[in-house]
């Protein structure tokens, strides 16, 4: 009856749209420097390529490394608080200030500790999120953040271009602080309507691994990893667009097109997060593991096409609303399966250690993928890449047949049981 009731809550809250917001603003935010990062190492500090791609390693390495130590903070409510305010608004100032630096070396830094300040806030916001909606409507509330989220992803470059239209590049790196600040001021609105405790954290943080790994949520966490190892970076499949596309239409016009079918992708994604969620909701416990089985497929249905595919045009489009499909469904669903499967004490953990998984399979797969496709050939790259989506397809499917993982049970009554932003 408590369970039925959860179910008929509203869980589009105030508190739910604080997180959503906050997503969308911390992602233009960080998204304008981002975008001009390149122009900004090579041409105004007169760096080489290389410097650039060091400093991209490095921070995409730092920023795995805090989503782990976040995982740890985030078990605790009182920390949960202070690291999510403190990574938003860390990330904001220090990507903005790359734009007064004089050298590579002060860029790297900044670069480096702004990641590792996003990646540490990562856990405790999906922690919070998981505190203000009722157990039923984990899939909507995270579907709902990934596409705050995407969304951002899109409107940072778009501004970016705006801001360098009138100003100049350094000043358009500074005014990249304004969102990213109102993105930590939503942060604190979402943190007030879930009521954390104020006092400080009394227990000291520890990572939590091997609990999480045990029974359902660990046969999950399986396909998680296979699916990551998999989950190559967007830039592999514009270069392989790219390729393609070059002798029949010139290497400029390709490349123009590649950037269309790449916003296709950020589009396709965008749409599909939310009713993803909907549907891990409906389909019950399981409905998360279902989910991303289904986004697994679309990756694997993408891989096979960039694999096998010529020239045609709408073959490589097709190809990039897979992969967006993919990554819309697999997101949203990761998320509500670990706030679904997860105990409430170290829950936490589980999103720090779901994020490094994360963050650790994406650089291995683009590692791997990008040294095939150099050495060996595309068609290899993108063969390899389909065998793990094909592994992590049949791992999840098995995981799904656990019967602890189709109806909701005990791990959760709890949860649902409490109306959100109440206290603990």
């Amino acid at each position: 009856m408590a369970q039925a009731a959860a179910g008929r809550r509203p869980w589009l809250t105030p508190g739910v749209g604080g997180i959503g917001a906050a997503s969308f603003l911390a992602d233009v935010g960080h998204e304008v420097p981002t975008a001009l990062m390149a122009g900004f190492v090579t041409t105004t500090l007169g760096a080489p390529a290389a410097a650039l791609g060091a400093i991209e390693g490095i921070s995409d390495g730092l920023a795995g490394a805090g989503r782990f130590v976040g995982g740890a903070l985030a078990d605790d409510p009182g920390r949960r608080r202070t690291v999510a305010v403190g990574g938003y608004a860390t990330t904001a100032v220090l990507s903005g200030l790359i734009g007064v630096t004089t050298s590579t070396v002060q860029a790297g830094v900044l670069r480096g500790a702004a990641w590792a300040a996003r990646g540490l806030r990562v856990p405790a916001r999906n922690a919070l999120l998981a505190d203000l909606v009722p157990a039923a409507a984990y899939g909507r509330a995270y579907g709902f953040e990934r596409t705050m989220d995407n969304l951002g992803a899109i409107g940072g470059p778009l501004l970016a271009l705006v801001l360098v239209t009138f100003v100049s590049l350094r000043t358009a790196m500074l005014l990249s602080i304004v969102p990213g600040l109102l993105a930590a001021f939503a942060i604190v609105h979402a943190i007030r309507q879930a009521r954390l405790p104020r006092t400080r954290a009394a227990r000291r943080p520890r990572f939590v691994v091997r609990p999480i790994l045990r029974g359902s949520l660990g046969r999950i966490m399986a396909g998680f990893t296979a699916f990551e190892l998999g989950n190559v970076a967007a830039t592999l499949l514009v270069l392989r667009a790219t390729d393609l596309l070059a002798p029949g239409h010139g290497t400029h016009t390709a490349t123009q097109l590649a950037i269309g079918l790449y916003i296709a992708y950020n589009i396709a994604a965008t749409v599909v997060s939310f009713p993803a969620g909907g549907l891990a909701d409906r389909w019950g416990r399981r409905g998360p593991v279902l989910v991303t089985a289904a986004g697994v497929a679309a990756f694997l249905g993408s891989y096979l096409v960039f694999a096998v595919s010529g020239s045609a045009l709408w073959l490589l489009g097709v190809a990039f609303v897979l992969a967006g499909v993919g990554i819309g469904c697999a997101e949203t669903a990761e998320h509500a399966a670990v706030a679904a499967f997860a105990p409430e004490r170290i829950r936490g953990s589980a999103f720090g250690l779901l994020a490094t998984v994360q963050a650790v399979g994406n650089i291995a797969a683009s590692v791997v993928a990008g040294l095939l496709y150099t050495v060996v050939s595309p068609r290899l790259a993108f063969g390899y890449l389909a065998v793990w989506m094909l592994l992590a397809l049949v791992l999840l499917l098995w995981s799904a047949r656990d019967p602890s993982s189709r109806t909701g049970g005990a791990k959760i009554a709890p949860r649902a049981a409490r109306a959100p932003g109440t206290a603990r």
